[in-house]
């Protein structure tokens, strides 16, 4: 007996995530390989106007990668942190959003917290996510409703709700804010990656972690669904899911944690706190 349409829909949407997800890890792993390449060799790196760092490295992984999406998806759009921004992609209903070396510094100063980042986002949300840590091979994936994975294995946000003791990571100025210390919460070392840091909630190793206003679109997406399909939330300080694909790619204040711990830490903070990466 034919099943319900919002079976079938369900059931054809799940099959095209898992064709756009074998894609991504496909891609990401061949990147991969490239840039731990240049990252043993040696990179030549300079600064960018905005004085960031960028190598050699981050220019031919987001070159690669959208030769090898972009040929599979053609009808695709496109945002990265390396390729010059056109608002060709404002038309597109599905986009790839790439970072070719989230941790860009860490890469640079020998420190292996940097990571690659790929996510579809359709109408505005990622549908599928994928991050990988050359250095150490963790490769986090997830698909829209099938759940987040590390190496293959589910991955759950943690179930706490008291911040006394809760591991949190962010910039220093949130860390060392007194509303936090009053409360107990353990301050985690600077993680590099924002991408990275945010995928270590969706894995239960953080219980929280921040990102203050500035971060753009490919240091969040994929991250954001694997928070999200891990059981925990990634949003405001107004507790809004962020928004891909808009005409400016940049982002307010965020947090990030497990439902019994968000609430606490977003009415914890405010909009004051301080702006950056």
């Amino acid at each position: 007996m034919p099943g319900s349409d919002a079976e079938m829909i369900a059931a054809r949407d799940a099959a095209r995530f898992a064709d756009d997800a074998r894609l991504v890890r496909d891609a990401i792993v061949e990147a991969g390989a490239l840039a731990l390449d240049f990252y043993e060799k040696g990179a030549r790196s300079w600064t960018k106007g905005n004085q960031s760092p960028v190598t050699e490295a981050d220019i031919a992984v987001d070159e690669l990668l959208k030769d090898r999406l972009l040929s599979a998806r053609p009808d695709y759009g496109w945002l990265s942190e390396e390729i010059a921004d056109t608002p060709e992609r404002l038309g597109k209903r599905r986009l790839f959003v790439v970072d070719p070396i989230d941790g860009t510094r860490a890469f640079v100063e020998r420190v292996p917290q940097w990571t690659i980042s790929i996510a579809i986002v359709e109408d505005g949300r990622p549908i599928v996510g994928a991050l990988l840590t050359p250095t150490t091979g963790q490769h986090f994936c997830a698909e829209a409703g099938g759940g987040a994975r590390l190496n293959g294995q589910p991955i759950r946000i943690s179930t706490r709700s008291d911040l006394l003791g809760a591991r949190l990571a962010g910039p220093k100025k949130f860390m060392s804010d007194a509303r936090l210390k009053l409360a107990g919460a353990v301050n985690v070392p600077w993680i590099y990656s924002l991408a990275l840091r945010f995928a270590r909630v969706a894995a239960g190793e953080l219980d929280g972690a921040f990102a203050r206003s500035g971060a753009h679109d490919w240091d969040l997406a994929a991250a954001d669904l694997l928070v999200h399909e891990a059981g925990g939330r990634l949003s405001t300080l107004a507790g809004e899911k962020p928004r891909y694909n808009l005409p400016e790619p940049r982002h307010g204040v965020l947090v990030a944690a497990g439902p019994g711990l968000h609430g606490e830490l977003s009415r914890r903070m405010t909009d004051d706190l301080p702006t950056g990466a």
